[in-house]
């Protein structure tokens, strides 16, 4: 009989290396990695593009039934890109005019009750690792393994802006700060399932590791997990 899979939560602040070090676990367990981030930052692209008034119910409504999102396997990087209603945006959705607001489409209720059915769905199978601010929370407040991952912010500032700067050299360490502070503030004040650690989290600060030794200890907790659903 084959071993039961799970389901593995990364939930945490911006910029904490959530998604490198969920799809490095999906990799190594032969799980699929759901980027939900990319989820938010696919329907903010769609909003910004069509001028859609994100205070208006009615309009936020028609966009998204507007919106089919889907995530298909990029060889290249070995790991999945977005697709907005077929086409693939996963390098846009990385630009800072998505980056400036995506914390504020993400805070509207509809949209994020939009993006919790779709996460849900693909989880029904188990054997997936998603990351994002609310995924051990509310997404799957079930899961077998649920890590929390948080940094230093000067050190947060320092990763996003080398990441940056890859694609926009004038980008500034103050321009990314205001961003980083911004987003921490929209994510944990938010009244629709704000970023808060699970009482059954695992905690990670990664602050002083490196990816190899992060990856070490949350593989260790993963197989540990792994190990009791199959007890």
């Amino acid at each position: 009989m084959s071993a039961q899979k799970i389901i593995i939560t990364l939930d945490g602040w911006s910029s904490c290396g959530k998604s490198t070090l969920a799809k490095a676990l999906a990799r190594a367990l032969g799980y699929v990695f759901v980027d939900s981030g990319a989820m938010y930052r696919a329907i903010t692209l769609f909003f910004i593009r069509n001028q859609v008034n994100i205070a208006d119910p009615v309009a936020v409504e028609k966009a998204l039934e507007a919106i089919q999102l889907q995530f298909i396997f990029n060889p290249a990087r070995g790991a999945s890109d977005i697709l907005l209603n077929g086409e693939n945006v996963e390098a846009l959705i990385r630009e800072m005019t998505v980056a400036s607001r995506v914390s504020e489409v993400a805070a509207l209720a509809r949209v994020r009750q939009f993006a919790v059915q779709q996460q849900q769905r693909l989880g029904k199978e188990k054997g997936i690792v998603m990351d994002g601010r609310d995924i051990g929370t509310v997404v799957f407040p079930h899961a077998e393994l649920k890590i929390f991952m948080t940094a230093d912010k000067d050190i947060r500032v320092q990763r996003r802006l080398k990441e940056l700067q890859a694609a926009n050299p004038s980008i500034t360490a103050d321009l990314v700060r205001e961003n980083l502070e911004q987003r921490d503030h929209l994510d944990a004040t938010r009244s629709e399932s704000p970023l808060r650690q699970a009482e059954d989290a695992r905690v990670l600060d990664n602050s002083n590791l490196s990816p190899a030794q992060q990856f070490e200890i949350a593989m260790a907790w993963a197989q540990e997990a792994i190990d009791q659903a199959n007890g």
